[in-house]
Parts: structure tokens; C-alpha cells; sequence
């Protein structure tokens, strides 16, 4: 196909070829005269030959002419052919460049179009970037305006933390002086009952003419001395009986041994730190047996997709037989331990949100658990449904642990909140302000220990508000384990440690650290083997961790049935086995 721009040239050409041929054709054709006079001498001219002068006849030239013009005519023809398919060719040229140019305009009307469009986007474009210049400006004066207000914020955080000190204080100090003032008060009653005593023992008893007589007039003498009466009164009762000038030495012992024993009930009482009198003594649960030596896992036993998502409590009860555990689809599953297999045994319902923490009390019977409704729920072992509900928390329950008190817990939560529960009335009993979010507790004896975000732990007298201890640990606390002993406390920490504190000098024993072991959550739980001979924990990467804890040596690491990080581990009491849940819904036994 010919460009547009080489039809003109084409043209020309041609025009110039035809005007070439006619000037040719026109010196071709002979003058009439010349003709004519060929004609009348064509007889005579065809008889003679060519002259003397050598010059051709009239009939040779005419042959010649017309061979030319036969020439002539086919030269003529073939460019008449291409002037017809030059003619079709600048048709089609032309034609294609009407399209060309009818597809230019568009082409200039879309390009018109884009560069509306552009000149409009760019004054969009500007606009935006004004509003944001505008809204850096404010951005930057706002934060500004916050950081005032943290550092306001700061300051009043610091000055309630001060006033809580100084509340604290005074009522450590209020309750020190009440303890005082009970203490002498009951010392000043112990020294009257202790004079009755002395004056009864001297006194002279009158003797009745019956024995009857006799045993009511030591009853009511005895009676009379448990309930400290006067002296006077006493005189007065004797006065209307007969006396003798002597003592009875038969009726003296009996009135004495009757008084003694009166007055040990009176003074049968428990002294404990804080308290002056203790009332009736606290019923507690027997202790639980535990292993002289755990025996270290080595292999995986049982492994079972338990529950619908990801499990975040596991504990033992107190028989080693009997497992708990507790997952974000709300439900807490009971299993059997029987010959190296786990076996159901019962599903507990009605939880009101993911379950973080579960407890055996220590009878077995009673299962704890802290869930994320802001509440802890109680179950009887054998009842699918939850028996008490213990509400009062403003945010997410972390933590749930009986006391070893029958019919008391602990929870935490993230309310910045432990609270004490007397489960007999499903009734906080007491809150304490702990300052941080609570990630767990634990309960001893007389004190109660928390693990919290700001990497402290702190201790509470169980028997006043008081916090009396604060270790601060690097990380933020996770878990916390007691040993049995109540000796030794130990701590998982989101710096990917574990630290052993001796409580009897408050100071960290151990750092347990390995290669590859990270906590996977703010909930990651590790645990004391049962004769706190070996520390466990699991990893993000599904692996297990055991350390010695007198050595701080890493004795084993246990790998293979976890491919998510392990959410919390539980040692039974008898110390021959070990359950791992992790974060994809696995339950394993380890053996």
C-alpha cells in the first residue's frame, strides 16, 4: 500500500509521461505535403529503388512509422492500464485517509476530553493537598494537645498512686492500732478471768446435804466463773448457804477443773499475722498428696483435636486422673487418664465467653473458671451446667484459683482488680486495687500473689488490704506457678524467660533461657513439676522446655505433635504425666 504523502510524486510522474508521449507522437506524424507527394510518386518510387543519395523510400518509412506507432500505441496502452490502478490506488489512499483523519479528530476530541479531565484532576488534586496541609497542621496541634495531656495524665496517675500509698498506709496503720487495742483488750480480759480464777480457787465452798445439791451448787459455781460475774455476786450466793471454817479440797479441785476447762474453750483461739483474737477457726481442705520425684516426659502419647478452636487452659485434678481444659468455643472439657489415653468424660456448659484459666479445688469435686464476660463460673464435677456465676469485674477475668480455705477463690482480671469470693454466697468477699492489669494469682497459705502487665509481682495479706511485697521482673508477667512447699515461686515473662523466686528471701533464684524458646501469648502458662524439681513450659513454635531448677540446665526440649504455640501445660500431682494445649485446637498427653 502507498503512504498518503507519495501519491502527489506519482502523479506528476505521470503527467509528465503523457505529455513526454504526445510530444513524441506529434514529431512522429509527417506533414501533408510530404504525404501527398509520397502518394503520387508511390508507382514509380516502388519500382526504382532508393536513389543515388542513399535515402530511404517513402514505402520503408512508412512500414517504419507504423511499427513505431504500433510501439507507440502498446506504450500508450500499458500506461493507460496504469493510470487506471494509480487512479484506484489514489481512490483507496484517499479513502483511507478520510478514516484517518475522521479517527484524528476523535483522537484530538479524546485528548481535548483528557486534558479537561486532567486540568480538573489536578485542581482536585491541589484541593486535597490543602486539606492536607490542613489537616497536618491539626493533626500536629492535636498531638501536641496529647502530649499535655499524657504528661497531665501522668501526673495524676502518679499522684493517685501516691494517695493510694498514703490510703494504704493509714489503713495498714488503723488496723494496726485496732489489732493493738484488741490485743490489750483481750489481754485485760485474760488477766480478769485469770483473777476470778485465782479467787475462786481460794474461796471457800459451801457443801450441800445432797449430792445433787452439791453437783448444782459446783455447776452454778462453775457457770458462774465462765461468765466472769462479780465478786460480790458470788459472796452474796454463798451467804445464803451454809459454810464451813475449812476448805473442801474434793469440791475445790472439781469447781477448779470445770473452770479450766471454761476457760480453755474461751482462749482456744488461732493467732495469725495481722489479727489479734482469731473466731472460729477456717475449715481447710486436706493437703494434696504429691510425688517424692517426677519422672520427665519423653514421649507423646495421646494427641487429640479437642476442642473447636484454640485451648487456653489445662489443669489436673487433684486424683492425677482427672483432667480439665478450657478453650475460646466457651466449653470446658473433662477427660479421663486411663491406661496412657485420654478418654471424655464430660462437658461442662454455660460459660459466657472464652475460657482463660481453669482450677480444681483441691477436694476434686468443684471446677473454676475465669472466662472473658467479666465473670468467673463455677461447676459442680458431674453437672453439665454452671452452678454460680461470681460477676462484679468491669473487664476480662484472667485468672480463677481456689483458696485453700473451703469455699473461697481468687480471681483477676484486667480491671486492674483481684477479688476475693466466698463461694458459700457467691458474694465478693473483698477487692484489692492492684495498679495493673492481673494476668494471674496464686493463693498460699496467708498471702495472695499477682502477676502483672507493668512486669511486677506483687503480694497481699490475705487478712488485710495491704499489698507487704513487690518484686519487679523484666517482662510482662504471663503465669505464675507456686510450689507446693510455698517456697519457691515461678514466673513466665514476655521477655521469653522464666525466673525461680525464693520466697523466703524475695530474690530471684533462676533465669531459665534456650535457644528457640519465645512465649506465644500474654497468657503462655508454665508450671513447677510436683517435687519442684523441674520448671515446663511450652513455645510459639509447638516445642516443649524443661529445666532443672536447682542447676538452671535445659534437661530436654519435646517436639512433634504441636505445629501452633503452646497456650499452657499442666504436671499431674503424681508426677508420671504431662497434657500441652496449644492454639490449633490440640490436647496432648506426654508420658
Amino acid at each position: 500500500m502507498v503512504p498518503p504523502w507519495a501519491l502527489p510524486t506519482l502523479d506528476n510522474r505521470l503527467l509528465e509521461k503523457a505529455e513526454l508521449l504526445a510530444q513524441f507522437s506529434e514529431k512522429l506524424q509527417p506533414e501533408p505535403t510530404d504525404v501527398t507527394r509520397a502518394l503520387h510518386q508511390g508507382g514509380w518510387e516502388e519500382e526504382s529503388g532508393p536513389d543515388s543519395d542513399g535515402v530511404p523510400s517513402p514505402a520503408a518509412l512508412r512500414v517504419k512509422w507504423q511499427e513505431e506507432e504500433e510501439g507507440l500505441r502498446l506504450v500508450c496502452g500499458e500506461m493507460a492500464y496504469q493510470v487506471v490502478e494509480k487512479s484506484a490506488a489514489l481512490g483507496t489512499l484517499e479513502s483511507q485517509l478520510e478514516e484517518r483523519q475522521s479517527r484524528l479528530a476523535a483522537l484530538e476530541a479524546r485528548v481535548a476530553q483528557l486534558q479537561e479531565a486532567r486540568e480538573k484532576q489536578e485542581g482536585q488534586v491541589d484541593a486535597r493537598r490543602a486539606l492536607n496541609a490542613a489537616q497536618r497542621a491539626a493533626y500536629e496541634a492535636l498531638r501536641v494537645h496529647v502530649g499535655h495531656q499524657e504528661a497531665a495524665l501522668r501526673r495524676l496517675e502518679e499522684e493517685a498512686r501516691d494517695l493510694l500509698d498514703r490510703l494504704v498506709r493509714r489503713k495498714a496503720r488503723a488496723a494496726a492500732e485496732r489489732n493493738l487495742r484488741n490485743e490489750r483488750r483481750e489481754r485485760a480480759k485474760q488477766a480478769r478471768v485469770s483473777q476470778e480464777l485465782k479467787k475462786a480457787a481460794k474461796r471457800t465452798v459451801s457443801i450441800s446435804e445432797s449430792p445433787d445439791t452439791l453437783g448444782d451448787g459446783i455447776r452454778e459455781e462453775a457457770d458462774t466463773l465462765a461468765l466472769a460475774a462479780e465478786p460480790a455476786f458470788l459472796e452474796s450466793e454463798a451467804g445464803e448457804k451454809w459454810k464451813r471454817p475449812f476448805r473442801s479440797a474434793s469440791a475445790t479441785s472439781l469447781t477448779l477443773s470445770r473452770c479450766v476447762d471454761v476457760v480453755k474453750g474461751l482462749l482456744d483461739f488461732k493467732k495469725r499475722r495481722g489479727h489479734s483474737v482469731g473466731g472460729a477457726p477456717e475449715q481447710r481442705y486436706q493437703s494434696i498428696p504429691v510425688c517424692v520425684a517426677a519422672r520427665l516426659p519423653t514421649r507423646a502419647q495421646d494427641v487429640l483435636d479437642a476442642h473447636l478452636s484454640e485451648v487456653n487452659a489445662v489443669r489436673f485434678g487433684p486424683s492425677s486422673s482427672l483432667l480439665a481444659t478450657g478453650g475460646a468455643d466457651r466449653l470446658i472439657l473433662l477427660w479421663n487418664v486411663v491406661g496412657g489415653r485420654l478418654e471424655a468424660n464430660q462437658t461442662l456448659e454455660g460459660a459466657g465467653g472464652s475460657i482463660t484459666s481453669v482450677d480444681f479445688d483441691p477436694s476434686g469435686s468443684q471446677v473454676l473458671a475465669a472466662t472473658y464476660n467479666k465473670a468467673a463460673q463455677l461447676w459442680k464435677v458431674g453437672e453439665a451446667q454452671s452452678k454460680e456465676t461470681l460477676s462484679g469485674h468491669t473487664d476480662k477475668v484472667t485468672a480463677a484459683k481456689f483458696k485453700l480455705t473451703m469455699h473461697q477463690a481468687v480471681t483477676g482480671s484486667r480491671d486492674r482488680t483481684v477479688k476475693e469470693w466466698d463461694l458459700g454466697r457467691a458474694y465478693c468477699s473483698r477487692t484489692i486495687n492492684v495498679l495493673s492489669y492481673c494476668n494471674d494469682v496464686v493463693c498460699g497459705d496467708h498471702v495472695i500473689i499477682s502477676g502483672h502487665n507493668d512486669q511486677k509481682i506483687r503480694f497481699w495479706d490475705s487478712r488485710g488490704p495491704r499489698c507487704t511485697q513487690v518484686i519487679p521482673v523484666q517482662g510482662r508477667v504471663t503465669s505464675l506457678s507456686l510450689s507446693h512447699d510455698q517456697l519457691h515461686l515461678l514466673s513466665c515473662s514476655r521477655d521469653d524467660t522464666l525466673k525461680v523466686i525464693d520466697l523466703r528471701v524475695s530474690n530471684v533464684r533462676q533465669v531459665f533461657r534456650a535457644d528457640g524458646f519465645r512465649c506465644g501469648s500474654d497468657w503462655t502458662k508454665a508450671v513447677f513439676s510436683p517435687d519442684r524439681s523441674y520448671a515446663l513450659a511450652g513455645s510459639w513454635d509447638g516445642a516443649l522446655y524443661i529445666w532443672d531448677v536447682d542447676t538452671g540446665k535445659l534437661e530436654s526440649s519435646l517436639r512433634g505433635p504441636h505445629c501452633a504455640a503452646v497456650n499452657a501445660v499442666a504436671w499431674c500431682y503424681s508426677g508420671s504425666h504431662v497434657v500441652s494445649v496449644d492454639q490449633a485446637r490440640k490436647v496432648v498427653l506426654w508420658h
